[in-house]
C-alpha cells in the first residue's frame, strides 16, 4: 500500500500505532514518522566518508535494536535512513551543492520527490570522491539491512498482520 501522507504526523506516535504505518516506496515518510525520526535523525550524517562510517554504524545499531525488540516500524525507518544516506551522498557527489533540479518545487508537489517538469542541473564532471565513498558506505549497509533474513521475516509478518 502507498504511504499515507494524510495522517497527523506531528501528533502521531507510530510506536503506539504501528497499524497506521505504511512501508511505501523508497524513503517515503522518513522525515515524518515519530518517534523514530527523532531517534535516528541525530545520527544521520553523510558529508564525507568518515561521517558516513560513523553514521551508518550508529544507525545500524538502532536497526538491530529495533529488530531485537520486534519493532518492524523502527527497523524499516532505520533502513530508510541508510537508504537516504546513500541517495543524498550520491546527489551531493553528482551535483554541486546537492541540488538536482533547477527552480523551486511547485507548490502542489511539496514533499514529493521528482523533477515535476524541472530540468536536471548539470552533473559534476568529476564527482567528489569522498562523497562517492560516503555513498558506497551507506549503500553497503542499506543492502545488508534490506536483505537481512530477520528484517525480511518481520516485514512479511507486518504486511500479513496489517495488510500493508
Amino acid at each position: 500500500m502507498p504511504f499515507d501522507y494524510t495522517l497527523d504526523f506531528p501528533t502521531l506516535d507510530f510506536r503506539k500505532h504501528p497499524e497506521l504505518y505504511r512501508v511505501g516506496r523508497g524513503e517515503q515518510g522518513v522525515l515524518l514518522v515519530q518517534p523514530y525520526k527523532g531517534e535516528i535523525l541525530p545520527h544521520w550524517r553523510f558529508k564525507d566518508a568518515a561521517a558516513a562510517r560513523e553514521s551508518s554504524a550508529a544507525i545500524w545499531q538502532l536497526f538491530e535494536g529495533y529488530l531485537q525488540e520486534e519493532d518492524f516500524v523502527g527497523a524499516d525507518m532505520a533502513r530508510k535512513f541508510l537508504q537516504m544516506g546513500y541517495t543524498r551522498a550520491r546527489r551531493y557527489a553528482n551535483h554541486q551543492g546537492g541540488r538536482k533540479y533547477a527552480g523551486p518545487v511547485p507548490a502542489d508537489k511539496k514533499g514529493q520527490s521528482g523533477a515535476h517538469g524541472r530540468a536536471e542541473l548539470p552533473r559534476n564532471a568529476h564527482p567528489d570522491a569522498d562523497k562517492v565513498e560516503a555513498a558506497a558506505i551507506f549503500k553497503q549497509k542499506w543492502d545488508e539491512a534490506k536483505n537481512l533474513p530477520e528484517y525480511q521475516r518481520q516485514k512479511a509478518a507486518f504486511e500479513a498482520k496489517y495488510g500493508k
